[in-house]
């Protein structure tokens, strides 16, 4: 038998490198090397459980090579297969199972405990077990269906396997519509009341499992409707809201099975995640309770009736001539049309007329927090070049030229004013640039629904079509002068 200090020590060597990580994820130049140590704490952590469950003969070799194996494959699988524009989703997706992984194991665990008539006898151990084991589960399937849903709106639906495909070999095709009557949020309380309630009357009852399912049914069932309300401009908070509670689920977990990393790498996962949250929230101008309990970002949207003369390549290559300073300002256009390589090209064409080149990154531009940053650094972006709002914003005024690529609310001006949806969100102040060159298949509405003024300015000029595709006719035309 292995010394249990052993184990200790592993899970102490774990949760040091889980710390170190999410310090180094502060900055975008130390996140690779911060995303490693975390990788590498969780990896040690998996070896250390895995050791200790075939050291107390709990589980036997097979099951931990054939665990690890199958869980590396999938693993693998999945993080080189996915696109850099499909990784919110996959964000959204790895929440999910890590909600559903820490409501399996409370799940496993009080079945178990019933079925062996391992129930504890004294009360004060009874509430603090089956509190525990109903947390878990109540918070666990919550962020697993959550993600599910959040997941779904992010791709925009998801494709029915056995359907019958399309002319074009497509399979029937079923979204998620951004859906909030006021009325609903009395359903989601009332749904997290019974939920309460179903943990309370488990305490009474201990050895009746009905009420385990029943809150199981319940916590998926709130975690849909959670979701359901909440349009694709709040999508960020969202995802960082359900990666926190993921690790909240983890901790919960943790004090279930009497795990330390759990509850130590849980704790910290949730309140970095809650920070983060309230963070996006700020980059907003929005308070949490207002994205969840207010539809935003989905419906209500504007008709766009105001036409724009689109500009050639060429126009915006001849304005880019002989200027001083560019700041590029990516958007979610820019992950869909994948142009992060032609807008690196088009930056070292300016770079080499000796144009000061800079990026400016909104918070909550693209699907998820740090959407931007990971799209240019894929591309070699230098990490200093990748200015925050606030900075970037006392550059445009000095600013020849800014190129939008993709963006539509982060940029939008209405926000100032102070009205509708984009009310007081900070923007990045693209609008005060001499000349605004914007890339965008339409005019079309943002997230929010709302009608950009800058896109029929008369120093605004439009480059209709694919972001990948304007950016390389730019970059042949601007190498043609």
């Amino acid at each position: 038998m292995v010394n249990p200090v052993v184990w200790d020590i592993g899970y102490l060597i774990s949760a040091a490198l889980f710390i170190i990580g999410i310090k180094r994820l502060s900055s975008p130049k130390t996140a690779p090397q911060g995303n490693r140590l975390g990788a590498y704490g969780m990896l040690l952590a998996v070896i250390v459980t895995m050791a200790k469950m075939y050291s107390e003969e709990i589980i036997g070799l097979e099951l931990i090579v054939g665990g690890l194996a199958l869980g590396t494959i999938i693993g693998v699988w999945m993080a080189t297969r996915v696109e850099m524009t499909g990784m919110p989703e996959l964000v959204a997706l790895f929440n999910g199972f890590g909600g559903g992984a820490s409501a399996l194991v409370g799940l496993s665990e009080v079945l178990t405990r019933i079925k062996g008539n391992d129930i504890p006898t004294d009360n004060v151990e009874l509430y603090a077990t089956w509190i525990a084991i109903g947390l878990s589960g109540l918070v666990g399937w919550l962020t697993l269906t959550g993600s599910l849903m959040a997941m779904g709106k992010l791709k925009g639906g998801f494709y029915l396997p056995l359907s019958k495909k399309d002319d074009r070999g497509r399979r029937k095709w079923i979204n998620f519509p951004t859906w909030g009557p006021p009325w609903l949020n009395f359903v989601k309380g009332g749904l997290l009341v019974a939920s309460i309630a179903l943990i309370w009357m488990t305490i009474q009852e201990p050895g009746n499992t009905d009420y385990v399912y029943a809150l199981a049914g319940i916590a998926g069932l709130l975690g849909v409707i959670f979701v359901l309300p909440i349009g694709g401009a709040d999508m960020p908070v969202v995802v960082s809201l359900l990666n926190s509670m993921s690790g909240i689920a983890a901790a919960f977990t943790g004090f279930v099975i009497g795990n330390n990393v759990l509850i130590i790498a849980g704790s910290m996962v949730g309140a970095a995640g809650l920070i983060l949250t309230f963070i996006m929230c700020k980059a907003m101008n929005r308070t949490l309770s207002a994205v969840l309990f207010k539809s935003f970002g989905g419906g209500g949207r504007d008709t766009v009736t105001r036409t724009k003369v689109g500009s050639d390549p060429e126009e915006v290559a001849m304005v880019c001539d002989g200027i001083s300073k560019c700041v590029i300002i990516p958007g979610y256009g820019m992950a869909v049309s994948q142009a992060q390589h032609a807008v690196k090209e088009f930056a070292d064409l300016l770079e080499a007329e000796d144009v000061e080149v800079l990026y400016g990154i909104h918070p909550v531009a693209g699907r998820m927090p740090g959407h931007m940053n990971v799209l240019l650094a894929e591309a070699n972006v230098p990490y200093e070049k990748l200015i925050e709002m606030d900075d970037i914003n006392s550059e445009l005024a000095e600013c020849d030229v800014a190129v939008v690529i993709g963006a539509n609310d982060t940029v939008n001006p209405v926000a100032r004013s102070g009205e509708g949806p984009l009310g007081g969100m900070p923007i990045i102040d693209a609008d005060k640039a001499r000349v605004v060159v914007i890339v965008k298949r339409s005019l079309s509405v943002g997230y929010a629904g709302v009608d950009n003024d800058l896109f029929f300015e008369d120093k605004t000029m439009m480059l209709f079509g694919d972001g990948k595709k304007m950016m390389n006719e730019l970059n042949a035309a601007f190498k043609d002068l």
